[in-house]
């Protein structure tokens, strides 16, 4: 279950913040090349954030998904901070993202309507 969070301190607008978190998970699943209906996508707008000494627009994201190898990081941070640069302006150099490869054994969820916990393989 790939799962993306964004802090931000840039205020979205409430008519976009859907389609921004369903661009952000469409992104995720194709960079992953896990299905779509396995990706969390979370936004957390933040009042206050200070990066690098200022408080200019700025992000942090949290990228964590069973199977992500030491090769992926450097391009999820590449494709990542262009979408976040091109949709919400946010310069990549003020862009900080930590990258988490998860053991299955660690994901848990509902899949069915039942209320058995599955844990992902």
């Amino acid at each position: 279950m790939p799962y993306l969070k964004i802090q931000t301190n840039i205020r979205i607008p409430e008519s976009r913040k859907t389609d921004f978190l369903l661009n952000s998970s469409r992104l995720l699943a194709k960079e992953l090349n896990k299905p779509e209906d396995s990706v969390m996508t979370v936004l957390v707008p933040v009042k206050d954030m200070v990066f690098a000494g200022t408080s200019e627009p700025s992000a942090f994201l949290e990228v964590k998904s069973i199977g992500l190898d030491s090769e992926e990081p450097a391009r999820l941070f590449s494709v990542l901070s262009s979408f976040l640069e091109s949709e919400l302006g946010i310069k990549k150099e003020r862009i900080y993202i930590e990258f988490f490869n998860a053991p299955a054994s660690m994901w848990g969820w509902t899949i069915e309507k039942s209320s058995d916990l599955r844990v992902k393989k």
